[in-house]
């Protein structure tokens, strides 16, 4: 599976969010986090669907991009491999960094807890 750069990220983030999408689109979109030309942008689109990670519908005038990869599935790989290289593997490490942060609220909290109850419960076939 192809790990995606920093600004393909970003293009798949909006395509992720907005569906399919004009180049245009997208670039309106990228422009609201960075400053971003509409040519640099497009580039990096045909390049990524040469990579497979879009697909192209070029049946109309304007040509409408669809990311072809799922998002769960790459943001679960780019954790992995952050994890692997920052905390040597060690989930318990990341969570701690996290909470140790100061900036997880009550509600945050709560929800957390309730996750690691929901993994604990033999009903879920996680855990114990």
């Amino acid at each position: 599976m192809h790990v995606p750069s920093k600004s393909e990220l970003e293009i798949l983030q909006v395509l992720w969010d907005k569906g399919p999408s004009t180049v245009r689109a997208v670039n309106s979109e990228l422009v609201k986090q960075r400053e971003v030309n509409y040519t640099t942008t497009l580039k990096q689109m045909q390049l990524m669907a040469d990579k497979g990670m879009l697909s192209r519908d070029e049946s109309q005038m304007k040509h409408i991009y669809s990311a072809t990869v799922d998002e769960q599935k790459i943001k679960a790989r780019l954790l992995d491999i952050f994890v692997d290289t920052t905390y040597k593997g060690s989930a318990s490490k990341l969570v701690q960094q996290l909470l140790g942060n100061g900036n997880t609220s009550p509600q945050e909290l709560r929800e957390i807890k309730e996750m690691i109850k929901k993994y604990e419960s033999p009903r879920t076939g996680r855990g114990n």
